[in-house]
């Protein structure tokens, strides 16, 4: 662990600022992300590049890191002629990278925390379906997909899990499930859209599942826009009682067809103060919010 004093013990006291993405970062420093396995690649292939993302928002003022492996999964990496004792190295890899830049960023010594991310199943698939849900699979066989990746980022010693851009409830209760026994906390984080899950479960079913789980320190939305966010938050703080977590995308919209990012960023760190007073306690950005904005949101939770 990184610090003697637990994420969850920060929650209580105060509001803890989150990372950007890892993509945007790595996609501006010059990678390319065109592979199915997106950031995960860089752990095989150059491990500095995703230890200097890390670095590039603690800089900014994050207090915690989410790792590289949103899309790391051992099926994933099979894909590639990777083997299983390979894919466990570089799973645990994406933890260790994230703690070296903890260790890197200078200024004064504070508490830093590293978040193993642990995506949806449709991550693995690379088709988009990680925003749509409903694979055909059971909580059953979700659950078996989850465990053993889970299992070894773990034993890596992060901080906390980031069960994170869970577009149902199916996959959720499979990953709360999975959880069990583990030894290390979690937070849960939905993608949503218009008051629901992506899989179209209303957000006070989906936040419920998380309210009796111990081992969730806490509940929110990842992923969705700024707007979602909004009232996301609310609904979260409401139905659990736990503190939540946010950290939406810009607020542009991924064009498939063009390949291109669309339409206004709405992502701003005056919304931020408007979460907090909602309940959120862990906050940051997702998708096209670099170092600046989490600099931005740090000076303004911080009152500087």
């Amino acid at each position: 662990m990184s610090t003697t004093k637990s994420l969850a013990a920060a929650l209580a006291d105060g509001t803890v600022v989150l990372d950007g993405g890892m993509s945007n970062q790595l996609a501006a420093a010059g990678h390319d992300l065109s592979d199915a396995l997106w950031s995960a690649r860089l752990l095989a292939d150059e491990p500095e590049a995703v230890t200097a993302a890390h670095l590039a928002y603690f800089e900014a003022g994050a207090d915690v890191a989410i790792t590289a492996s949103y899309q790391a999964t051992f099926e994933g990496f099979a894909r590639r002629g990777t083997g299983r004792e390979r894919a466990a190295g570089l799973l645990a890899l994406s933890v260790e990278c994230a703690r070296t830049a903890a260790l890197r960023a200078p200024g004064p010594r504070r508490p830093r925390w590293v978040a193993a991310s642990v995506g949806p199943y449709g991550a693995m698939l690379a088709d988009g379906s990680e925003y749509r849900g409903r694979y055909g699979l059971s909580v059953a066989e979700l659950e078996r997909f989850h465990r053993p990746r889970m299992e070894v980022l773990a034993s890596a010693s992060p901080d906390v899990l980031a069960l994170e851009t869970i577009p149902d409830t199916d996959e959720a209760e499979a990953l709360l499930r999975a959880l069990r026994g583990l030894g290390v906390p979690a937070w849960l984080s939905y993608s949503a859209a218009d008051g629901r899950t992506r899989a179209g479960q209303t957000l006070e079913d989906a936040f419920a599942l998380a309210a009796r789980a111990d081992e969730v320190i806490a509940v929110g939305v990842n992923c969705c826009t700024p707007e979602d966010a909004d009232h996301a938050v609310a609904v979260a703080a409401r139905v659990t009682g736990k503190p939540v977590v946010v950290y939406p995308n810009s607020g542009e919209r991924w064009d498939a067809r063009a390949r291109a990012w669309t339409g206004e960023a709405t992502f701003s760190a005056s919304r931020v103060t408007g979460w907090r007073d909602a309940g959120a306690r862990l906050v940051g950005g997702c998708c096209r919010v670099g170092p600046e904005a989490i600099a931005s949101v740090a000076r303004t939770l911080r009152g500087s």
